[in-house]
């Protein structure tokens, strides 16, 4: 897939159909909240496999009761783009109980 910046409209016509999901500069961002640590640390493993079948890989903070995950693609000048997209797209429709 051609890892190429997405336009702003691009972008936030993605985040309408991406529940949850922010721009945060050059990143798509979103906190998950399980409702225990054990439940984020299932989540985060589930998540950090969905993306790395991607071959595409977040910066992920896993906090009390949180998770965050943050997409950026490096080798497109750290822009957003489908790729990033797409795996959050892949993420939201993870069946784990939160």
């Amino acid at each position: 897939m051609a890892r190429t910046p997405l336009s702003d409209t691009d972008i936030t016509t993605a985040l309408e159909s991406l529940d949850g999901w922010k721009r945060k500069d050059n990143k798509l961002v979103k906190t998950f909240h399980p409702s225990t640590y054990s439940q984020g640390l299932v989540f985060a493993t589930a998540a950090g496999m969905i993306a790395d079948s991607f071959d595409h890989h977040p910066d992920m903070l896993i906090g009390y009761k949180k998770v965050t995950l943050e997409f950026t693609t490096h080798d497109a000048g750290n822009s957003i783009t489908q790729m990033d997209v797409d795996v959050a797209t892949a993420i939201n429709a993870l069946k784990i109980r939160l």
